[in-house]
C-alpha cells in the first residue's frame, strides 16, 4: 500500500516494461554523451551517410550474403515499375478486365514484355524474399539485437505472400475466378470470424457476414472481389510493405549492419 501511495510500484513495473526484452529490442535506447559515442552517432547517421562509412568483411562476401536481401527490393522495384506501367491500360471492372489484359498483351507495343517482366518479377520475389530469410535463420541473424528487424521480415515476408495472392485474381479468367475462390474459402474457417470456424456460433457470424464476405464484397467472387483485390494489389500492400521495408533497412544499419558468422 506504501508503494501505491508513494509511486515506487509504477516505477517498478516501468522499468520491467523498459528493462524487458520486446521493449529494448523494439525501441531503440540513448547511449552516454562522449566525444566517441558522439561520433558514432553521426557516422551511423542514414541521412548524413546513406552508404555506410564502414562495412564488414563478411557483408560483401556473396557466399555469406546470398544477396536475396537486396534482390528481392530490386524485384519488388521492377514489379513498382511495370504495375505502374500496366495500370494504364487495365481497368478493374468485371465486364473489362478479361479483355484489357488481351489488349495489353497483343495489341500494346511491348504490352507483352510488360506483363511478362511483372508476373516472372512477382514469382521471383516469393522465391528469393524465402531463401533471404532461410539464410537469415542460418546464420543467426534474427539474435539480438535484431529480434525486431527479424519480426519487420516476417510481416514483409507475409506482404510479399499476399501481393502475389491478390494479383492472381487480377487476370480474371477461369484459373484465377477458382483459384481465388478454393483460396478464400479458408477465410470460411477463420476462428470468431468465419461461419465455419471455431466459436462462430458466440460471435453470430453468417457466410454473407464473415471473413470471407469482407475480402471478397459478398458470398462468391465477383465483380466487388476483383475491385478489392486490385485496391490491395496496387495501393494499399504495397505502400505498407514500402514503410515496412524503410524500417527494414533503416534497423540493419542501426543494428550494427548484416551480422557476422555464428
Amino acid at each position: 500500500m506504501a508503494k501505491v501511495k508513494s509511486g515506487e510500484i509504477f516505477k517498478d513495473i516501468s522499468k520491467q516494461i523498459t528493462e524487458s526484452q520486446v521493449w529494448t529490442s523494439t525501441f531503440r535506447h540513448g547511449y552516454a554523451d562522449t566525444p566517441r559515442n558522439r561520433v558514432l552517432q553521426i557516422a551511423s547517421n542514414v541521412w548524413l551517410h546513406l552508404h555506410p562509412v564502414k562495412m564488414h568483411r563478411h557483408a560483401l562476401r556473396i557466399k555469406f550474403t546470398w544477396c536475396m536481401g537486396g534482390i528481392t527490393f530490386l524485384l519488388f522495384l521492377s514489379t513498382i515499375v511495370t504495375g505502374v506501367i500496366l495500370m494504364f491500360y487495365y481497368r478493374p471492372v468485371g465486364e473489362y478486365a478479361y479483355y484489357d489484359m488481351k489488349y495489353l498483351q497483343y495489341d500494346v507495343p511491348f504490352g507483352m514484355l510488360m506483363r511478362n517482366m511483372h508476373r516472372w518479377a512477382a514469382h521471383a520475389m516469393v522465391i528469393t524474399v524465402w531463401l533471404h530469410m532461410f539464410r537469415v535463420f542460418l546464420t543467426g541473424s534474427y539474435k539480438p539485437p535484431r529480434e525486431f528487424n527479424w519480426v519487420i521480415g516476417v510481416f514483409l515476408v507475409t506482404f510479399t505472400l499476399l501481393l502475389s495472392f491478390t494479383g492472381y485474381l487480377l487476370p480474371w479468367d477461369q484459373l484465377a475466378m477458382w483459384a481465388v475462390t478454393v483460396g478464400t474459402n479458408m477465410a470460411r474457417a477463420t476462428p470468431f470470424l468465419g461461419h465455419e470456424g471455431p466459436f462462430a456460433e458466440y460471435v453470430g457470424v453468417t457466410p454473407r457476414y464473415d471473413a470471407r464476405s469482407v475480402l471478397i464484397g459478398g458470398s462468391l467472387v465477383g465483380p466487388p472481389a476483383l475491385l478489392r483485390f486490385y485496391v490491395l494489389h496496387c495501393i494499399f500492400i504495397p505502400l505498407v510493405a514500402g514503410g515496412l521495408m524503410i524500417v527494414h533497412f533503416w534497423r540493419i544499419r542501426k543494428d550494427g549492419g548484416i551480422s557476422g558468422p555464428l
